[in-house]
């Protein structure tokens, strides 16, 4: 079965993301230029030197994983190459086969005393739609053959943040100094989701609220009226869970935040890492909480390589949980999470997926399709419906030529 599985097939078809970073995908050549022109000092002036340096393929630890954001965001504080940097990442995907994405970033972090939240996410959202124009202008879309390119945002809230990560969380700290921290985390996410559902309103494609960050020590549930209001107002909302703690905070999410997908959810079946000890059943618990999420179709966001290079107990491809959640029955969706970071792409993240859980045509047809059944999408249910309905017979158009072969 697998041979039918060839990397040229895996580019070729139509494709999502739903985990992307968008300050963690830049372009190695474009980072360069950037901090060049804004005068940040990199470890190395060249690709080469960066991927030796930075931006590895395996790290020793997250923090070393983290690094990079440093110089990543230092450049991410000019409106015009926010704008630029989300232009190239849809060029980047639409190269790839790549026809939906939706990318994460945390306005919070890219204001500067000239700028504000409203005025980062507009220029993103500028960005992505003069990218997706390019490839939606193509003859081959007009024609049909092809599938036209669409997008969507999501807004990060961040579970802690210190004064020298941008002066928008300086401003928070300095008015709140009296407060308790948790306290300033959760009144930062509360106004991100007012802004949000603003932007949403004026028409801007923000199509979701997430949460990101240290997860052990800093609930979601801090962040319960954040999700609220944005719950209040129809945005979706997805949050980082179970990346870096065990089921409980996955659950958390769902009935606390009232996520409607999960990032990462890699330790959903670690029974050994519940803290409540009025779970008596542990086993149980982790098998009544997969059955949940497949049931309520909470799609799971998995990123493999990136798991491979944050989690220590994930030290091989066959370690990741994602066949078991395949065999669960979880909606999944398979994303890159950053393409700079982790050197990856969607393509080579379905490829790792077919190795890992050794998937058949038809599995690996759900799984594709799963991706853009689960996806917020900026438009009505109607579009969205006819916009999967293309990516299937985009897709089995693509298949046919394997299928008479056999």
């Amino acid at each position: 079965m697998k041979d039918q599985i060839t990397p040229e097939f895996i580019r070729a078809i139509p494709k999502s993301d739903l985990h992307l970073h968008l300050d963690g995908s830049l372009r190695l050549k474009t980072l360069i230029e950037l901090a060049r022109e804004a005068k940040v000092k990199l470890p190395s002036n060249t690709e080469a030197g960066l991927r030796k340096l930075v931006f590895k393929d395996a790290y020793k630890d997250l923090p070393e994983y983290l690094h990079g954001f440093m110089y990543t965001c230092s450049v991410l504080q000019d409106l015009e190459n926010l704008a630029r940097v989300a232009q190239e990442l849809v060029e980047d995907n639409a190269a790839e086969g790549v026809r939906y994405i939706e990318v994460r970033f945390a306005p919070q972090l890219h204001v500067t005393p000239t700028t504000n939240v409203r005025d980062v996410a507009r220029a993103v959202a500028a960005g992505l739609a003069a990218g997706a124009k390019a490839h939606n202008s193509s003859k081959a879309v007009k024609s049909g053959e092809d599938v036209p390119f669409h997008f969507g945002m999501i807004l990060c809230a961040m579970r802690r943040f210190k004064k020298g990560m941008s002066p928008y969380f300086a401003d928070m700290l300095r008015l709140m100094e009296h407060a308790p921290k948790d306290e300033v985390f959760a009144a930062a996410s509360l106004e991100l989701a007012r802004a949000g559902v603003e932007l949403a309103q004026e028409g801007l494609p923000v199509v979701g609220f997430d949460l990101a960050g240290e997860e052990a020590g800093f609930p979601p549930a801090d962040h319960w009226a954040a999700y609220q209001y944005a719950h209040n107002h129809f945005v979706r909302k997805t949050v980082h869970a179970g990346e870096a703690y065990g089921p409980e905070s996955i659950w958390q999410a769902i009935t606390q935040c009232h996520a409607n997908r999960i990032g990462h959810g890699t330790f959903l079946f670690a029974h050994d890492m519940i803290q409540d000890q009025k779970i008596e059943d542990r086993k149980k618990y982790v098998e009544d909480l997969a059955n949940y999420m497949a049931g309520q179709r909470i799609g799971v966001e998995v990123c493999i390589t990136s798991n491979l290079q944050t989690i220590p107990a994930i030290k091989k491809l066959s370690d990741h949980p994602i066949r078991r959640m395949i065999d669960h029955g979880l909606s999944i969706s398979i994303c890159t999470d950053n393409r700079l970071v982790s050197n990856t792409t969607v393509s080579r993240e379905v490829g790792l997926v077919v190795e890992s859980a050794k998937l058949t045509p038809a599995e690996l047809r759900r799984l594709i399709v799963a991706g853009f059944k689960g996806a917020f999408f900026h438009g009505t249910f109607a579009e969205k419906r006819r916009f999967v309905e293309a990516v299937e017979r985009r897709y089995d158009a693509l298949a046919a030529p394997k299928a008479a072969a056999r």
